[in-house]
């Protein structure tokens, strides 16, 4: 955890979509913290900071609510479909040392074989980590990769401490030949047959 992650939450005693509204004018975030069999405490968080932090995926935020510290995971966060302003978050108390399962993104690097194109089939895969150590991303390197290769679950080289959670043989990235070459490389194999083929006739003419 860094302390970039340390965030003040103000307890909220009045709730509502007027009370909600309001609360945003004022640049902040309700929120709604719950987990743990303890009673949801409904939160207002401060608007810029939260919405730089939650750029990363599995944001985990280290709370101060009234004095007392809390870590907790970005579950859900509900935004305006239109202006993009975030108008609720679900926050999930978390233990330090727990275990949680979490969707994190797949990023592929490296360039596949020439001719070749690398289709990312599964954009997030599922795995078990530590609450407090949770990974922003799994790299998977297509470099040099050959037409027919698919990459699954089982292949990734996952963060020390986690744990794969998805079906082993998901497909993640799949490396192929665009279908616009194959074509192209049909029409010129069918081209350079028919020029054979003529040529053929006129050899066989000439004699």
């Amino acid at each position: 955890m860094s302390e970039d992650n340390k965030v003040h939450a103000e307890l909220r005693e009045n709730f509502g979509k007027g009370h909600a509204r309001r609360l945003r004018a004022t640049g902040k975030i309700p929120a709604v913290l719950y987990g743990h069999g303890a009673d949801p405490i409904h939160l207002a968080l401060p608007g810029h900071q939260v919405s730089l932090l939650i750029r990363r995926a599995n944001a985990l935020l280290d709370l101060d609510v009234a004095g007392t510290s809390q870590y907790a995971l970005v579950k859900d966060v509900q935004k305006d479909p239109v202006h993009q302003i975030i108008e609720h978050m679900d926050l999930l108390v978390v233990k330090k040392g727990e275990k949680v399962s979490v969707d994190v993104p797949i990023i592929v690097t490296g360039e596949s074989a020439p001719g070749t194109i690398a289709n990312l089939d599964a954009t997030t895969i599922l795995i078990e980590a530590e609450a407090t150590h949770l990974p922003e991303s799994i790299e998977v390197s297509v470099e040099g990769l050959e037409d027919g290769t698919h990459i699954t679950a089982a292949d990734l080289t996952l963060p020390a401490g986690s744990v794969l959670i998805a079906d082993p043989e998901t497909l993640i990235v799949g490396v192929s030949v665009p279908s616009a070459t194959l074509a192209a490389e049909d029409e010129i194999a069918e081209a350079d047959a028919a020029v054979a083929e003529e040529q053929s006739e006129e050899a066989a003419e000439s004699e």
